[in-house]
């Protein structure tokens, strides 16, 4: 049986009619950009990750970018984060000029290690971006504590982590501003790019705003440089359907990643480590990531069966060949480099049937057993 590492068209199959209805509302009056309907997704999404304002951007990217912007980052101002994560979260960090500043990670969890940022902050240091990666918040308390006495600028990284929670608080609504990625094979993903920036600060709210309409106050006037991160109407509709089933897909992911657990252990697969939920999280799995020490090995026995499996990610960010200008080495970050080496992430979308998963163990089983008996 092929099992795919996601199937979009599983989920459209059980909201088609929905989805329709809801481009239809945006094409009777024909307003693409911004207007009613992403003002509406933005409250109901805002309402969602319990925070003041939801602002509609263009991508993650974006919301990532346009929230730098709102802090006042200029070149040579330090940000501290992860090296193990996806790109756009320090791609941003270098578009304007300023320095990523990296972190290890926390093994269990694969977020920023709170223990580790104090030694490395400078005088040039402006903001700390913890990314909740995979679907699970970072440890906020220390990191929170560390930025409010330290003066520093808190941007939360949830673009995996929609409706993720730490000690009952949404990600997103714990830092200064937080930004979401609504790429199609997101937890919460549009049918196309689009992203969001949430915040309980008014003043932040409005700069974003601003930001996302080339730093227009009225027409034709610009108080700031900002750019063309605008939301479309159209993401806005499919996304307010989406929303309304964000929850019951969660539970799905969750229901599937403790079978998957159930499964390792009746194989007694200890060669495998699957994800850790740290207390006081909901954690919405956003990838189920195990670690291998025959990971690609294992990978390749996976793909040739017709079983989705993908690494996230196989480089860490800081021996890119874009950032050899920052002078890491090898070594720097051993936790963040063990993770891209060993981690390996296998289906876990709502769509997913027990049957699918039993034909996933059963493959990872019997390539354990045959690297046993070799």
């Amino acid at each position: 049986m092929a099992v795919p590492l996601l199937d979009l068209k599983a989920q459209y199959a059980t909201i088609r009619e929905e989805i329709r209805a809801a481009i239809d509302r945006v094409l009777e009056p024909q307003q693409f950009v911004l207007g009613p309907e992403v003002a509406v997704f933005e409250r109901e999404i805002a309402a969602y990750s319990r925070c003041r304002y939801g602002i509609g951007v263009s991508s993650g990217t974006d919301a990532l970018l346009v929230a730098l912007m709102a802090i006042d980052i200029r070149p040579d101002d330090e940000i501290i984060t992860s090296p193990y994560t996806f790109f756009a979260s320090v791609g941003s960090i270098a578009r304007l000029g300023a320095r990523p500043v990296f972190v290890d990670i926390d093994p269990p969890t694969y977020n920023l290690d709170p223990a580790r940022i104090e030694a490395a902050i400078t005088p040039r240091t402006r903001a700390i971006i913890p990314i909740h990666l995979f679907g699970q918040m970072a440890d906020m308390d220390p990191i929170l504590e560390i930025a409010a006495r330290r003066n520093l600028f808190l941007i939360e990284d949830a673009a995996q982590a929609i409706g993720a929670e730490y000690k009952g608080k949404r990600a997103g609504a714990l830092g200064h501003l937080g930004c979401f990625s609504f790429f199609p094979s997101k937890n919460l993903g549009g049918y196309g790019d689009g992203g969001l920036v949430t915040t309980n600060d008014a003043q932040l709210a409005q700069r974003v705003r601003q930001l996302r309409s080339h730093g227009e106050q009225s027409r034709y006037e610009h108080t700031r440089v900002g750019g063309n991160f605008r939301l479309d109407a159209l993401q806005a509709a499919v996304l307010r359907v989406k929303l309304r089933h964000v929850d019951a897909w969660t539970a799905a992911r969750q229901r599937n990643a403790n079978t998957y657990r159930r499964l390792f252990a009746s194989r007694e697969l200890g060669e495998l480590s699957p994800p850790v939920e740290a207390p006081q999280r909901r954690h919405v799995y956003h990838q189920f990531v195990v670690q291998s020490t025959h990971r690609d090995a294992l990978l390749a026995t996976l793909q040739r069966q017709g079983i989705g499996a993908a690494i996230y990610y196989p480089t860490p960010l800081h021996l890119q060949p874009c950032f050899t200008s920052l002078h890491y080495q090898r070594g720097a970050f051993p936790h963040s480099e063990y993770a891209a080496e060993h981690s390996l992430a296998l289906p876990i979308y709502p769509e997913l049937t027990p049957a699918m998963q039993e034909e996933v163990v059963q493959a990872i089983a019997a390539f354990h057993h045959n690297e046993k008996s070799a």
